[in-house]
């Protein structure tokens, strides 16, 4: 069933069944490595895709899962969070802590659990759709669905 999956995909797709989460791995045509592109690629609006931005903060790497519709505000955040600082990090470091590339970063399927902020304006969507763990799969889910499988905490991002 997840044999035509990439092998980083197959990673997203167990995690995901291990959650609960019984949405399928969409494999596009093209990378959709943007949130703009993600949306037009499913016929959704951008809001509706969840990034997952990776940042540097305080000596460890902070997984940001935000709104295709906004930017992160790092220095808002690391205020909100109580941090001295929020970076984006390298593509070196986000290969490092989750195992997958810029573009294609899954809220989940990672070498080890990460600290996850959740945009609270997801909570505005019915369905979300994250990236599968490369830039040519994607997936859906619901904002509990997301919380939940992250273990998240839930702020103003932007």
């Amino acid at each position: 069933m997840t044999a035509h999956l990439p092998a980083r995909s197959r990673l997203v797709h167990d995690s995901l069944r291990a959650a609960g989460i019984t949405g399928d791995i969409v494999v596009l045509p093209d990378a959709a490595s943007t949130a703009p592109l993600a949306a037009a690629a499913l016929g959704v609006e951008v809001g509706a895709i969840a990034n997952s931005l990776v940042f540097w903060s305080d000596g460890e790497p902070l997984l940001v899962m935000t709104s295709g519709a906004h930017r992160v505000d790092t220095a808002a955040l690391a205020a909100r969070l109580g941090r001295e600082s929020i970076a984006r990090a390298t593509p070196e470091q986000v290969r490092e802590a989750t195992g997958q590339a810029i573009g294609g970063v899954a809220p989940t399927g990672h070498p080890s659990p990460l600290t996850t902020v959740i945009d609270e304006d997801l909570a505005r969507y019915v369905e979300i759709w994250a990236a599968g763990g490369t830039p040519h799969t994607v997936f859906p889910m619901t904002y509990d669905e997301l919380v939940r499988l992250t273990g998240g905490s839930i702020a103003k991002v932007d």
